[in-house]
């Protein structure tokens, strides 16, 4: 009996054009004996269409075609189910694929997506919100909104945005961190609440991270100079500088003295006082090499 497949394609992530893609899929899906099932997202109610495609065919698998906040959105919409879900990066944003150590070539990663083996994988709650791989407080999410303020997509997007949120970049914040039965207090750039290693330019945020430990890492960054700013963006970050300050935990709470700007997975979230954070543990499962 063929084995059922549902392919989840986001077609406008990262400007690409998903034609060849598709096309890919379709014909592994066939040389596989794979019962394919292709839905492209139009931004209109797509978690709930997700779902009831899931329940007319009952998938093994999920192939997602888009970035991390597609991934997460299939994630959301399966959380009560038992399905694998296996990535093909081709987002603006695919950190989650980068700090899975998927290749570039889409052959690979077709075998890895529909036929590897998988990890179950933590995810975290932040205000309610789900965060799959890596979100902040402070500087990152001043350069996420204004890159979504923007037209210029991909890697020189992010770049002049980083110019243009340096420049205009706010006082540092006083955070008040609640966690491991402790409250500590740091002035701060950013907080990277980290459910991994990696952003997608391939810097290590979290050296010590891993995606499915039931804990979470906050980072604290708490000078942000040019110099470390660009370290971050071409991935040389210096982790064993006195400015940052790593705690490991499953639960915490985070407020700060002024609204400060927030990202989760790429998105940008309003400035916020008051983060409320839990680990998940175990939430979904995830097709690796």
């Amino acid at each position: 009996m063929k084995k059922n497949i549902l392919f989840v394609v986001n077609p406008i992530s990262g400007d690409l054009d998903k034609s060849d893609l598709i096309d890919a899929v379709e014909t592994f899906a066939v040389i596989h004996h794979f019962d394919l099932k292709v839905y492209e997202t139009t931004g209109n109610n797509d978690l709930k269409t997700i779902q009831s495609l899931y329940d007319e065919s009952r998938p093994e698998r999920i192939i997602v075609a888009g970035g991390d906040g597609t991934i997460k959105m299939v994630a959301e919409a399966m959380e009560e189910q038992d399905v694998i879900i296996g990535i093909l990066p081709a987002g603006s944003a695919n950190g989650l694929s980068v700090d899975l150590n998927l290749p570039n070539g889409i052959e690979e990663n077709l075998k890895i997506a529909f036929l590897h083996h998988y990890i179950e994988m933590d995810m975290i709650c932040i205000n309610g919100k789900k965060s799959i791989h890596l979100s902040d407080l402070g500087l990152n999410a001043n350069l996420v909104k204004n890159y979504e303020q923007s037209d210029v997509r991909g890697f020189w997007g992010y770049a002049l945005q980083a110019f243009t949120t340096l420049k205009e970049s706010e006082e540092p914040f006083v955070a008040t961190i609640s966690a491991n039965n402790k409250t500590v207090q740091h002035v701060a750039r950013m907080i990277v609440i980290a459910n991994s290693q990696k952003y997608g330019t391939g810097v290590i945020i979290n050296p010590n991270g891993a995606m499915n430990d039931g804990k979470f890492e906050l980072v604290i960054l708490k000078s942000l100079d040019l110099l470390l700013i660009g370290k971050i963006i071409t991935g040389n970050m210096p982790i064993d500088s006195d400015d940052i300050v790593i705690i490991s935990t499953d639960k915490a709470e985070i407020k700060t003295d002024y609204p400060v700007n927030f990202q989760i997975d790429g998105e940008y979230c309003g400035a916020q006082t008051s983060l409320k954070i839990d680990i998940l543990h175990k939430q979904m499962k995830i097709a690796v090499p």
